[in-house]
């Protein structure tokens, strides 16, 4: 946080989405605001760095870290916006080339993913626990890499992979009965999803639960909203513009929507989920997450 001629400016993470785009190049504006946003690629390298020290103004984060963040007491307020949302039953995967593999045959099998605590991984252990009736604990998950914050530590029926090994190798070699996958889903012609019919599987959870999954939302230093509280409702209108500046904010409001009243039910199941899986320290309720939101943002957070 700086200024510079009268004009505040924030370092900022974002990836860019088309409801992004316009504000990182500085095409949207708020009058005393700049936005210094940052190129950081793959997106989720970005969200340790924030919640465990807030190395940036403002940024993107995975709900899951977010969660984690707010559990542990760090620095961090939530924005009422979603950023990015995806079904998700396509992304978990198997090698087609070796035994067929099943829903039914989960129980026991050894899966990867990134981290247990990617919130892809939350999602598909969610749909995998709620529809199939497979709680994560019954499967052997392999990570590769620990959580964003260091205080947390994985169940015990969560091991690390050899030092050196990848996980789409070890699914192909067959030390990997399955793995879970995000915006690297691999393309590679022996990878079949888990689900085959996944779409209509998501078709139908959609649905029942009349929201798409959230994977990431948006956060600020609590500092700065501390000492500039008329930068949390800044950013806010400058992230609500973006969704505006496309060619059907309509549509993209009901995959990534605004506001506590839209994000309430979902969110209270994803704090479920986390909970069943293991993934929280404590009991976090909607409205202690929802406070910061109507403190500095009041009937806008609505």
């Amino acid at each position: 946080m700086k200024l510079d001629n009268g004009v505040l400016h924030l370092s900022a993470a974002f990836k860019q989405y088309p409801h992004t785009e316009k504000l990182m190049r500085g095409e949207i504006t708020v009058p005393g605001l700049h936005l210094d946003c940052l190129d950081i690629e793959p997106i989720h390298r970005a969200f340790a760095p924030m919640a465990r020290t807030q190395a940036y103004d403002v940024s993107e984060m995975a709900i899951v870290t977010y969660l984690q963040a707010k559990a542990y007491g760090k620095s961090l307020i939530m924005l009422p916006t979603v950023l990015a949302a995806r079904l998700q039953q396509g992304c978990i995967v198997y090698n087609k080339r070796r035994d067929p593999l099943g829903v039914i045959d989960m129980p026991g099998a050894r899966v990867g993913v990134r981290a247990y605590t990617q919130t892809t991984g939350m999602w598909v252990r969610a749909i995998l626990d709620q529809t199939y009736g497979v709680p994560a604990e019954k499967i052997e998950w392999i990570t590769f890499e620990g959580g964003h914050l260091q205080e947390y530590q994985d169940p015990a029926f969560v091991t690390r992979a050899p030092a050196g090994k990848e996980m789409l190798q070890m699914l192909l070699d067959g030390e990997l009965d399955a793995a879970v996958f995000g915006n690297d889903l691999p393309s590679h012609e022996d990878i079949a999803p888990l689900i085959p019919d996944h779409v209509a599987a998501d078709k139908l959870w959609h649905e029942q639960h009349g929201f798409v999954p959230y994977n990431h939302i948006a956060v600020m230093h609590r500092a700065v909203a501390e000492a500039r509280p008329d930068s949390v409702r800044a950013v806010y209108s400058l992230l609500r513009q973006g969704k505006d500046a496309v060619a059907d904010p309509i549509a993209l409001r009901k995959r990534v929507p605004d506001g506590l009243e839209a994000m309430r039910g979902p969110l209270e199941q994803i704090i479920g989920f986390c909970e069943r899986q293991q993934l929280m320290p404590r009991k976090i309720g909607v409205d202690e997450i929802f406070a910061d939101c109507l403190h500095y943002l009041g009937a806008d957070a609505y």
